[in-house]
């Protein structure tokens, strides 16, 4: 059976949404942003809110 993420305090800027997780085994806290559009696929991890923040503000999709 697959490990499950639970994310909580979700937050959308544009067609990226941001959420944050801890990691059972190592206890740390992580915020991944993942941009929502249809064929983007752009996600990425990161060890603190501000920089994933920062990723959502200057993401721009390559699908056009």
């Amino acid at each position: 059976m697959a490990a499950r993420d639970f994310f909580h305090s979700i937050q959308r800027i544009g067609p990226v949404q941001i959420g944050t997780t801890r990691n059972r085994r190592t206890g740390q806290t992580r915020h991944a942003a993942v941009c929502t559009n249809d064929d983007c696929g752009w996600s990425a991890d990161y060890a603190n809110r501000t920089a994933a923040q920062l990723a959502a503000r200057t993401h721009r999709c390559r699908t056009h």
